[in-house]
């Protein structure tokens, strides 16, 4: 009799565990097709880029990144919960995985969660720098608000300490810390990332979201907040400088008008301790953007948006007009549709993706004072 009471507590006990656990399996794929203007081709005997041409293309990911992952939460009593994630991304018309950052290079992360404290994750995720998403009218899309600070908007990261705070009152903070985990505390040339830490907090209301983000990404080479050095490396294919290493200020808007959304932001990007820069090189950037989406029907929402640079060091500025919209034919799917063009000050050559700095063919970038065009339509289905 005491052996069957015994496993029936233990069967009790299994199920209940069960209960309070869960795990998620989910992830997007994205597709499409891709015609572009303004595409560099040819190469002189500096590797330079010496015309342009037009090309068509099968794309994965230029309406958001395809991805897959695992998510998952044990309540473990008292208001507290083990939580964790894994998600990686990949190629939707190849079926090829990520690249240097693994197989879940995008998330990779375990941590504790209380209602009443708040949120704590370590491991890989995206950098603190993607906070701009919620206030992007294309949503970080492929041609938005990374384009033209080549990148700087959607890295992720490694070594990483996170905490996110209950809301209290609309507001909320957010902050990440990440070790270089080389020997000198920033960064020595031992590992592929220096330190890098942000903040950000958000206060929201019915009527509107503001958001305010300090972040930096130390040099991995010798920590300061500058990227290679331009006079040791091949000019005509780097994302360096303040691109890949800097300070970012950000202040951000969203105003909320029944069928409308009005969405507003300012980055300052600073860079530090730059020596030897090439002309062309910026060491700040100022970049804004505005736009508008209107939810025309619950299942179709047309956009409208402009982003603009200015660099210093006569880098030039450079302006993305775009158009686009969404149709959802179910919850999980949805047809997509952007339109856009770049538009270069003469010494300018930024590109409608989020290329590397340069003016070889293989950054894909315009010719310099060149413009840039574009049209994608796909499709996405979430699961």
């Amino acid at each position: 009799m005491k052996k069957a009471l015994l496993a029936a507590a233990l069967m009790t006990a299994g199920v209940v565990a069960h209960a309070q656990s869960s795990v998620t399996l989910y992830g997007r794929l994205d597709a499409g097709i891709e015609y572009m203007t303004g595409v560099p081709q040819g190469s002189n005997a500096a590797g330079q880029a010496t015309g342009s041409t037009n090309r068509w293309r099968a794309e994965s990911g230029d309406w958001g990144t395809s991805l897959w992952g695992l998510k998952g939460v044990e309540d473990i009593g008292g208001g507290n919960k083990v939580l964790f994630q894994l998600e990686g991304s990949f190629n939707t018309m190849t079926g090829a995985g990520p690249g240097g950052g693994g197989l879940f290079n995008r998330w990779a992360t375990v941590g504790l969660s209380n209602d009443q404290y708040g949120t704590f994750t370590m491991g890989r995720m995206l950098y603190i720098s993607n906070g701009v998403w919620d206030f992007d009218p294309f949503g970080q899309s492929n041609w938005s608000s990374a384009s033209l600070v080549r990148g700087r908007n959607w890295p992720q990261s490694s070594n990483n300490f996170a905490y996110q705070s209950p809301k209290i009152a609309g507001f909320d903070f957010y902050g990440q810390y990440a070790l270089s985990n080389a020997t000198s505390w920033n960064g020595n040339g031992t590992t592929p990332q220096g330190r890098e830490a942000g903040a950000q907090v958000t206060y929201t209301s019915s009527l509107f979201q503001i958001r305010g983000i300090y972040d930096e990404i130390r040099n991995p080479a010798n920590g300061v907040l500058y990227g290679p050095n331009p006079s040791a490396v091949n000019t005509a294919n780097v994302g360096n400088g303040v691109f890949a290493a800097s300070r970012e200020y950000s202040a951000l808007v969203n105003v909320f008008l029944g069928q409308f959304k009005v969405q507003a932001a300012y980055q300052a990007v600073r860079s530090a301790g730059a020596q030897n820069v090439l002309p062309g090189q910026p060491t700040t950037l100022d970049h804004e953007w505005g736009g508008v989406t209107w939810q025309a029907t619950p299942a179709a929402a047309l956009i409208a948006a402009v982003y603009h640079v200015n660099g210093n060091n006569g880098a030039g500025n450079a302006t993305i007009y775009t158009i686009g919209g969404s149709y959802n034919l179910s919850k999980r799917t949805l047809l997509d549709i952007q339109i856009a063009t770049t538009q270069n000050s003469k010494t300018a050559n930024y590109g409608l993706n989020a290329n590397n700095a340069g003016t070889a063919t293989s950054t894909d970038n315009p010719l310099p004072g060149h413009s840039q065009s574009g049209v994608y339509a796909g499709i996405q289905h979430s699961f």
